[in-house]
């Protein structure tokens, strides 16, 4: 099974920046499709932001559209996400989740977690008021 590990999280104060990182032990980044997604307590778990393995195209949630980034660094097998300008709504666990890719061309639907097969195990992060 593919094993992913975030780190990064921590406390900042709002308008702050935090680097989440998530390394995956696979053979290639270009087999996968790797999201993030957060869950705060009592709300249910919603993506953040993707990268595809095949062409390395990102996707953004509206909510962090301009303020965060998802890059990837196919030599050390690590998605990254640069979170700027925090606001107390992104406080939650963070999770990097993959999927492997299809042998055939069709639409990613990044977004849906359930098309996920690997979790890791998340990593908090509390952006104070």
């Amino acid at each position: 099974q593919v094993q992913l590990v975030e780190s990064g999280g921590g406390l900042v104060q709002a308008g702050g920046s935090l680097r989440l990182s998530c390394a995956a032990s696979v053979s290639s980044l270009d087999y996968y499709n790797i999201g993030w997604f957060r869950q705060a307590p009592g709300k249910e778990r919603e993506a953040v932001s993707a990268i595809s393995g095949r062409d390395g195209t990102t996707y953004y949630a509206d909510s962090v559209k301009g303020r965060f980034t998802i890059s990837r660094d196919n030599a050390g097998k690590m998605v990254n996400l640069q979170m700027n300008g925090l606001k107390p709504e992104d406080t939650a666990v963070y999770y990097c989740a993959s999927k492997g890719v299809g042998p055939y061309g069709g639409g990613y639907r990044w977004a849906n977690r359930f098309e996920y097969k690997n979790w890791g195990q998340g990593t908090q992060v509390t952006v104070s008021s």
